[in-house]
């Protein structure tokens, strides 16, 4: 499944034909994604200027200008592409065969921009992606939104604010980074990774990285780091491409080939002085990869 990374750079390469268009037409293929469309979708669509598009955790929201919001999520396999309304692809851009069966593209929206006229198709073979609509000045208080944590691309994800969160709980820390209320984004991919940035075991106890009264400690501060380089390096690649994942052109992300230990079972820690090998554990069914000698 896509996570921030990967839909930070889906927004990033909608950005610039989405901003600004109008949506002139909208071709709506099915009744249902994971949740069925909401009533009149398409008609409420159509017509509707886009303003911003923005990330909030790992769903992509489009404003537009009657204050309606389009909240979606790729799901597991859900992807974006950019077409010329004739049918040319988008000069440089990059198609892959997935995302080129009309089989699985579900909703087409015909743009009008300043720059000729695009359609944006979203593709999705498994279904586990949604589109839904907030009602104008009703998206903080939407379900998928108003419990939404911090982002961790922001400033405010500092040691201080890792050890207020996590003061006290006993859950791993690696659940803790996971939890949608606590940090909003973050999943198993990246929490791997800076975990093994932080040298932190992911099965310590959250509570175990806060100080006194919550506190902020080395612990908590190194983590904060950890986080917050880790997503922005990904961001950088492109986010990364194990199955489903592409970016807004199709292009592949690139930052599978930066693992430290994700998905690296057997396979030396590639930490400087470290002799220590990638383990596998499962936690909450999810597959956790850490190295047992440098992570504490």
């Amino acid at each position: 499944m896509p996570e921030l990374p990967e839909v930070e750079t889906v927004k990033r390469g909608l950005q610039p034909v989405m901003e600004g268009a109008t949506i002139v037409a909208v071709d709506q293929k099915r009744a249902d994604l994971r949740f069925p469309f909401p009533e009149r979708f398409a008609e409420r669509l159509t017509g509707r200027h886009i303003g911003a598009l923005e990330r909030r955790a790992k769903y992509l929201i489009a404003h537009l200008d009657n204050g309606l919001s389009l909240i979606s999520h790729l799901g597991m396999s859900g992807s974006y592409r950019i077409e010329h309304e004739d049918g040319g692809e988008t000069p440089g851009l990059f198609h892959h065969d997935r995302s080129k069966s009309s089989v699985h593209d579900h909703v087409v929206l015909h743009l009008g921009t300043g720059s000729g006229k695009r359609r944006i198709v979203y593709n999705d073979p498994r279904r586990f992606g949604f589109m839904l609509l907030a009602e104008p000045g009703e998206l903080n208080t939407h379900p998928l939104i108003k419990d939404l944590g911090t982002d961790p691309t922001g400033n405010r994800l500092d040691g201080a604010l890792l050890a207020r969160l996590f003061a006290s709980k006993a859950a791993p820390l690696k659940a803790a980074l996971l939890d949608q209320k606590l940090i909003a984004g973050l999943g198993n991919i990246y929490v791997c990774e800076a975990l093994w940035r932080a040298e932190l075991l992911p099965s310590r106890m959250a509570g175990s990285i806060s100080g006194e009264n919550g506190t902020a400690t080395d612990m908590s501060k190194r983590l904060a780091l950890a986080i917050r380089s880790v997503i922005g390096d990904a961001i950088k690649a492109g986010g990364s491409s194990l199955k489903d994942y592409r970016q807004a052109d199709g292009a592949l992300g690139y930052f599978q080939h930066s693992f430290s230990v994700y998905d690296r079972e057997g396979k030396p820690c590639p930490r400087a002085g470290c002799h220590g090998t990638v383990s596998r554990i499962v936690q909450s069914g999810r597959s956790t990869f850490y190295c047992p000698v440098c992570q504490h």
